[in-house]
């Protein structure tokens, strides 16, 4: 289970202090499972699991399936079938007729634009001064 925790803590890009402040364990009790010293115990799970609902049960237990059991709509760069993030999980919170999808795009494309643009990056400001940039390759 280890090396799930960790998996999922790269692909949520999240410390592990961070990640003991948002399910409510000592940052110490993170440490002594990424060490490998303790086990996971069955309160740290049930936590982890209560926090991202969207985390696949049998996936953080047994290692089956997908990370993710919530289907995401496409993102920017992949129209293809990808699972929600908890960075992604906050956006379902928008209200979906403001969502641009890529049928929509062309109707709000200004009557100058003569030729189809891609994306090649986006970069996320956060207020604590730090920043993610997406690019075709990460993805």
């Amino acid at each position: 289970m280890k090396e799930r925790i960790l998996r999922f803590l790269k692909e949520e890009n999240k410390t592990s202090a961070q990640f003991a402040e948002e399910i409510g364990v000592q940052p110490s009790g993170i440490s002594h499972i990424i060490s490998g010293r303790n086990n996971p115990s069955l309160e740290f799970v049930i936590k982890m699991l209560e926090k991202y609902n969207f985390l696949s049960t049998e996936w953080l237990l047994f290692g089956k399936g997908e990370m993710y059991s919530v289907k995401q709509n496409p993102s920017l760069f992949d129209f293809g079938n990808t699972y929600t993030s908890a960075r992604d999980n906050n956006l379902k919170q928008l209200d979906n007729s403001k969502i641009t999808t890529p049928e929509t795009a062309a109707e709000i494309q200004t009557p100058d634009i003569k030729e189809k643009k891609n994306i090649s990056k986006i970069v996320w400001f956060y207020d604590d001064n730090t920043f993610e940039e997406f690019t075709r390759e990460n993805r």
